[in-house]
């Protein structure tokens, strides 16, 4: 029996080849990435969150956001003329855990910063069909109610830190303060301002 038989009518040794031949090519595409200064340096200008920003951004995964929104532009020109400029890895330096998501029920927001007022953000976010009557996103009405305490922003900032998210202490000393009795809609309005500015503002 020719060798490759062997293999082909062994189900667990044919297994074990294809999980060693993946692992291969995986571990060939991905490993370069972390020494590369294009995946590994931030864009030009870029700033981390700020502390109302960062508590924004953990509420933006808590209501599950990132289930009906990117955050990734692709390069291709219906997405680019639509969207902006391309997503590159620079942005998502400090993003912890990443956010590009996959699936569009609502349009992409890596973009989204700067382009409507903080008005806009609330009265959408408040109801959706204000604004967009044939929005199918849910309205989030509590956010006007629930406020931040701030209790472990610091923490959360140190944690960032600790990844390589260049906040001084400065910035955690006064992450507290910065957020207590804010909204959370004012939280989540200022995280959604801050997408993709440092590439917008870079152009």
């Amino acid at each position: 029996m020719k060798q490759h038989e062997k293999v082909e009518k062994n189900v667990g040794l044919l297994a074990l080849f294809m999980v060693l031949a993946v692992s291969i090519g995986g571990l060939v595409q991905i490993v370069p990435l972390f020494f590369q200064d294009v995946t590994n340096t931030p864009v030009e200008g870029m700033k981390p969150y700020t502390a109302l920003q960062l508590e924004g951004r953990d509420i933006y995964i808590r209501e599950g956001c990132v289930g009906c929104h990117s955050q990734m532009v692709r390069p291709f020109r219906a997405e680019t003329e639509r969207y902006g400029h391309y997503s590159v890895a620079g942005e998502s330096v400090w993003d912890h855990p990443f956010l590009w998501g996959s699936k569009r029920t609502g349009p992409d927001l890596a973009r989204v910063g700067g382009r409507y007022s903080d008005d806009w953000h609330r009265a959408h976010l408040y109801n959706p069909r204000n604004v967009v009557p044939e929005s199918k996103m849910p309205s989030y009405p509590w956010l006007v109610e629930n406020r931040l305490d701030g209790k472990h922003t610091a923490q959360k900032m140190q944690a960032m830190q600790a990844l390589g998210v260049p906040y001084t202490e400065e910035d955690i000393a006064g992450a507290r303060e910065a957020v207590e009795g804010k909204t959370e809609m004012n939280a989540l309005v200022a995280y959604l301002q801050s997408l993709g500015l440092a590439l917008k503002n870079k152009r």
